[in-house]
């Protein structure tokens, strides 16, 4: 491998740049981890390893950023990426989000030799699909429901475009679920850190969980990342891929698998602030594409992940 591979990772505070930032440097990669508040500070010092400052709405910062540092690739995973936050602040979502990638986009043009740009983009693109088009296709329309969604199709157009006119090399991963050790907010993550809290005695044996009939297709974040990077290395460019888990589960059975998994008995109770006013019955994506041009295929089953997932609590709590 070239000695002179230097990756840009935006949002490398974040749980799944935090988990790109190790693979690279595992890789033997110089790595430069973007963040816009404050550095993680969970990562050993490197010589192939530097966290910079960067607010992606700073134009002129992002700028300074690339220059300093020509990077040959770029794995672009700051944004807003909350939904309901989108909702109730979207300006900020469309500057994070829209503005912030064509300012990226921008610096990556005008660079003597353009980077290989990988985005994260969104399941969240597509909407409400039909049952009849689940597993859902790349070439499915996107109908977004919700601010946070019509970013991330900005940024997917936005992407195509720069390779399309101005030929840099661009790769859009349309991301679905993905869960592992140090996420939060989601319900695999939710129900092992409650069993973990039952387990130590720091709260009663008693979970609440919102719906538990929708099907999901739970990524590990480890084959999420080697998806970033195969996409960055086999990837064709000005293409979009779905990143997906190979199959769904009901989330009342993730729940069991990780009650299971715990040895934790505990009474499973409804609460009403963790139901949605709706649900989608089943979110999973179609990997055909990603599998055929990049040799990509997911190697970690749901009960690995929830096992590495307790892990992480036992000793996080």
């Amino acid at each position: 491998m070239p000695r002179n591979r230097t990756a840009l990772v935006t949002g490398a505070e974040g749980f799944i740049g935090s988990h790109l930032v190790r693979f690279l440097q595992g890789e033997g990669w110089d790595v430069i981890g973007s963040y816009r508040l404050h550095s993680s500070k969970s990562f050993p010092e490197a010589k192939n390893l530097r966290f910079v400052q960067c607010d992606l709405s700073n134009g002129q910062r992002v700028t300074r950023l690339f220059d300093e540092h020509q990077p040959t690739h770029v794995f672009h995973l700051g944004a807003q990426s909350l939904p309901t936050l989108s909702w109730t602040d979207p300006v900020e979502t469309f500057n994070a989000n829209v503005m912030g990638s064509l300012y990226l986009l921008e610096a990556a043009r005008h660079m003597k030799r353009p980077p290989v740009v990988v985005s994260a983009c969104s399941s969240a693109e597509y909407g409400n699909v039909p049952p009849s088009a689940i597993p859902v296709k790349e070439d499915q329309p996107l109908q977004p429901l919700h601010p946070y969604g019509i970013s991330k199709v900005c940024l997917d157009l936005l992407a195509r475009e720069y390779f399309l006119d101005f030929k840099v090399p661009t790769v859009n991963i349309r991301l679905f679920n993905t869960t592992g050790p140090g996420k939060t907010s989601d319900a695999p993550s939710d129900f092992v850190r409650q069993l973990v809290r039952i387990k130590k005695g720091l709260q009663k044996p008693v979970i609440e969980v919102g719906n538990l009939k929708p099907r999901r297709a739970f990524l590990d974040v480890n084959d999420t990342v080697r998806g970033f990077y195969l996409a960055a290395l086999k990837g064709k460019h000005g293409e979009a891929y779905n990143l997906c888990a190979s199959r769904t589960w009901e989330i009342g059975e993730m729940l069991g698998m990780a009650m299971r998994r715990s040895g934790v008995k505990a009474e499973i109770r409804i609460a009403k602030r963790l139901l949605r006013p709706s649900d989608e019955k089943v979110i999973f994506g179609d990997t055909k594409k990603i599998r055929r041009d990049t040799g990509w295929k997911p190697l970690r089953t749901l009960d690995q992940t929830i096992a590495s997932m307790l892990s992480y609590w036992e000793s996080a709590l």
